[in-house]
């Protein structure tokens, strides 16, 4: 296959599961919070612990913005930093309890809403999909 056409296919690919992601979470996040402070949220759930670095990368923002937010997460007591007991120098970034209970909340609105989405499929046709996600995870996302 000409690399040039699986580019453009996994750029379409991409947009096509940024628009399926902002119709997923589309108003799950608390009115407290800001879109970038909810996205910040979801990357340490999926994701925790995590350093500042890695959220300021994955975010695409600076630093100081990055630590600015969080900041405002911790004084709403959504996430906490825990000091690694390896190295006491790195912090490592988690919800709190009550960060993981909002996060469980808008996962399973989002898992209503994804059901609803593949509710027309076979059972084969989903096994089809996990297998093609699990190549794309291994092959190109790793």
């Amino acid at each position: 296959m000409d690399n040039n056409l699986l580019f453009q296919q996994i750029i379409a690919f991409t947009t096509a599961v940024h628009q399926v992601t902002s119709d997923l979470t589309k108003d799950v996040k608390s009115g407290v919070l800001t879109p970038v402070q909810y996205k910040i949220l979801e990357y340490i759930a999926v994701s925790q612990p995590v350093t500042l670095s890695e959220i300021s990368d994955c975010m695409h923002m600076s630093m100081p913005n990055t630590s600015r937010e969080l900041k405002k997460l911790t004084e709403k007591q959504l996430c906490s930093r825990v000091t690694d007991p390896d190295d006491r120098r790195r912090q490592g970034i988690t919800l709190s309890p009550a960060g993981e209970a909002m996060m469980g909340e808008a996962f399973q609105t989002i898992g209503r809403r994804f059901e609803e989405r593949i509710a027309h499929l076979s059972e084969e046709e989903r096994r089809e999909i996990g297998q093609a996600l699990g190549l794309l995870q291994q092959k190109v996302f790793y």
